[in-house]
């Protein structure tokens, strides 16, 4: 389980303004990419809020959204996008970068004060204006960076869900724009929505093949 390990060894005050930050969408073929940067405030933090908290991948639905709820109650969240545009101007990694970005600039619109640090989940680090700490599987170590999983995900599929209403025919409801095989027979079938990323490769080849 994540703990608060990795934001005490940063040794900053007890009152420092901690993100956490995380992305969700990278590998899908259809919608945008979702970041979200999320500062909890420990002295709302009981051990059996805090034991709900973990990698989004981890939780399964219901879990998400029973973490969902007490993180609201707890902290302060910002979410970026990056839509299909601009992950296909840009491609996918500088793509969750501009999210992660706008997810840090919204959290700090919300603060009285700049952001002392942010810990990202992944190798690399979006432009900042704080210090920042690249941590490798983050989302599985650091509470902060598993609550900004768990609101960058279920923020995600809330908006596939909407995009599964216009676009029935290819299962985002379940898959949420991964590459399922009911997603890839449809995108076969009926070709790409405004929402397919055209730089993805089974999209690219259903375009070509719809000419």
């Amino acid at each position: 389980m994540p703990t608060f390990i990795l934001e005490d060894d940063l040794s900053l005050p007890s009152d420092a303004l901690i993100a956490g930050v995380d992305e969700v969408g990278r590998g899908p073929l259809a919608g945008p990419v979702v970041a979200s940067a999320v500062i909890i405030n420990r002295s709302l933090c009981p051990e059996s809020i805090l034991c709900t908290i973990d990698d989004s991948k981890r939780l399964s639905h219901k879990n998400r959204n029973m973490a969902l709820t007490l993180i609201r109650k707890i902290a302060i969240a910002g979410t970026g996008f990056a839509d299909r545009n601009e992950i296909d101007e840009l491609n996918i990694l500088w793509a969750s970068m501009l999210a992660m970005e706008r997810a840090i600039e919204e959290v700090q619109t919300k603060l009285d004060r700049p952001l002392d640090a942010v810990l990202v989940d992944g190798n690399r680090l979006p432009n900042l204006k704080c210090p920042g700490y690249a941590i490798v599987k983050g989302d599985t170590k650091s509470i902060s960076i598993a609550a900004a999983s768990i609101v960058a995900k279920t923020t995600r599929d809330d908006f596939m869900l909407k995009m599964a209403s216009i676009h029935p025919e290819y299962g985002w409801e379940k898959n949420m724009g991964y590459g399922t095989q009911q997603h890839l027979d449809a995108l076969k079938k009926f070709g790409p929505t405004e929402q397919h990323r055209r730089s993805f490769r089974p999209v690219l080849e259903a375009l070509k093949t719809s000419y």
